[in-house]
């Protein structure tokens, strides 16, 4: 290789090193997560395996980034003499892989929820087309942005999808466009959730009709304000829209409703699955 160059290529090598022969112990390494280990095996994708970084020292393989993909590969190979590609450092000290360890993530630039949904649709993935098909059958976009016509909030739409089922999103998105007609901050991840949460609570017993007339005289905003008083995230809004709901009408629906029927799935959960062991990245509903 040109010398010019070799202050941009780590001065590495790789090798097929079997699982036994990786030593994963440093104290600068967070605990291992079985938790982790078992989701990320129960949906492995060999496509998302990273080669795994070692410090050779003293001829010992330290994994200083790789702790969760190998224990992912023994457990779906069902054996440690299972070998998996590393990134052979030959030249580090412990200090040095601490630092490379603390700093490996600094300016890595995280994939948005729009862009990981965008990349499910165009590889033909069911449940990102099935939500796209949805929404645009409500003459409305996903938006990587808050936009007139669109929803932003692409990690609400999965997560509706993936707790309550498609039906369930289905009604969501009607009742809000009933109810709001199409006003952009209705189709907040908190709004769209807590009107979810309503649904899944109430079934057939909350009347649409009934919604719209009384949810529909009030705005957006003032949802907003009055769930913010009561408390945070979409069970505030749920909240907020069920007092309106059942003002003035006897018997309404019950409260305790809303706090004891659990989600009834439907939709099939599918994760991001990129084995890089050394994070989990909880993303934001929008």
């Amino acid at each position: 290789m040109n010398e010019e160059y070799n202050d941009f290529v780590p001065n590495v090598h790789f090798e097929l090193i079997p699982i036994k022969d990786l030593v994963s112990n440093q104290d600068y390494q967070r605990n291992l997560s079985m938790q982790h280990v078992r989701r990320a095996a129960a949906n492995f994708d060999i496509n998302q395996v990273n080669p795994i970084k070692v410090s050779r020292r003293d001829g010992i393989n330290y994994v200083f980034n790789g702790q969760h993909t190998a224990e992912i590969i023994a457990m779906v190979s069902e054996s440690r003499e299972t070998p998996v590609w590393c990134m052979i450092y030959d030249d580090l000290e412990y200090n040095e892989e601490a630092d490379i360890f603390a700093n490996q993530m600094k300016n890595v630039k995280a994939l948005s929820p729009y862009e990981i949904f965008n990349a499910n649709c165009e590889a033909g993935n069911d449940k990102e087309l099935l939500i796209k098909g949805l929404v645009e059958s409500y003459e409305l976009k996903i938006l990587p942005s808050a936009g007139v016509g669109g929803i932003c909030a692409v990690g609400a739409l999965e997560n509706i999808y993936d707790k309550y089922g498609y039906d369930v999103l289905d009604r969501v998105l009607r009742l809000i466009i009933m109810t709001w007609e199409g006003e952009q901050k209705s189709f907040s991840a908190n709004m769209m959730n807590g009107v979810a949460r309503l649904l899944n609570s109430f079934g057939d017993e909350l009347k649409e009709t009934t919604f719209k007339e009384k949810l529909g005289v009030v705005s957006v905003k003032d949802i907003t304000k009055n769930a913010k008083e009561r408390r945070p995230g979409s069970l505030g809004f749920a909240e907020a829209m069920l007092v309106v709901y059942n003002k003035r009408m006897k018997p309404g629906l019950q409260w305790s409703k809303l706090y004891s029927v659990k989600a009834t799935g439907g939709g099939k959960k599918k994760e991001n699955k990129e084995y890089d062991a050394e994070g989990e990245v909880e993303q934001d509903a929008s």
